[in-house]
C-alpha cells in the first residue's frame, strides 16, 4: 500500500481485514499526432493587468508533451510563459509567429478572436 491516504476514495477507515482501498488512478492521456489536432491561437488580456499573452488551447495529450511544445514555442519567440491544464501561454503578442511555428510542426491551427 504505497499510495497516500489522501488519494483513497470514499473510505476513511475499515475494520474488515480483507478490505482493499480503491484509489483514483488517473490515466495518462495519449498524445494525438500533430496532424490530428486543431489548436486555437488567440490574444488574451483578461485578468493579466492589461498585459497581452498569446494563448494556445485545444492540445490533446500528456502534460509532458504539452510542456515540450510550450518550451519550443517560448524559445522560438524568445519570451517566457507557461504550459498547464491543456493550455500554453506565451508572454506577448506573438499570434502570427506561433501559428506559423505550429503549422511547421504539423498542427492544424485556427485564429480565435479579432
Amino acid at each position: 500500500m504505497s499510495k497516500k491516504k489522501n488519494e483513497r476514495i470514499n473510505v476513511v477507515y475499515s475494520t474488515n481485514p480483507d478490505f482493499q482501498y480503491s484509489f483514483d488512478d488517473e490515466q495518462e492521456q495519449e498524445t494525438l499526432i500533430p496532424s490530428e489536432q486543431t489548436l486555437y491561437v488567440s490574444i488574451d488580456r483578461k485578468q493579466r493587468g492589461g498585459k497581452e499573452v498569446t494563448l494556445i488551447e485545444g492540445f490533446v495529450g500528456s502534460d509532458d508533451d504539452l510542456k515540450e511544445l510550450g518550451k519550443l514555442l517560448k524559445s522560438k519567440c524568445g519570451v517566457g510563459g507557461t504550459a498547464k491544464d491543456g493550455e500554453i501561454i506565451v508572454q506577448g503578442n506573438f499570434r502570427d509567429k506561433v501559428i506559423e511555428l505550429l503549422q511547421k510542426e504539423g498542427y492544424k491551427t485556427k485564429r480565435k478572436g479579432g
